[in-house]
């Protein structure tokens, strides 16, 4: 009854997604290689979370 209250985490890790790379494109862009593949594996990590949660 009160399903739509409740916050979808798919969202979260959506956004929490998107957030690393923007982070990752940014330390790329100052130069920072090593900073941007530790951002971007971070990122690999939370997407594989986010496609478990969808096949649930």
């Amino acid at each position: 009854m009160f399903g739509w209250l409740k916050s979808d985490p798919t969202k979260k890790l959506r956004k929490q997604y998107d957030a690393k790379l923007e982070q990752a494109m940014l330390a790329q862009r100052r130069g920072d290689i090593k900073t941007y593949s530790m951002l971007t594996s971070e990122a690999e990590k939370l997407w594989a979370q986010l496609e478990q949660q969808q096949q649930q």
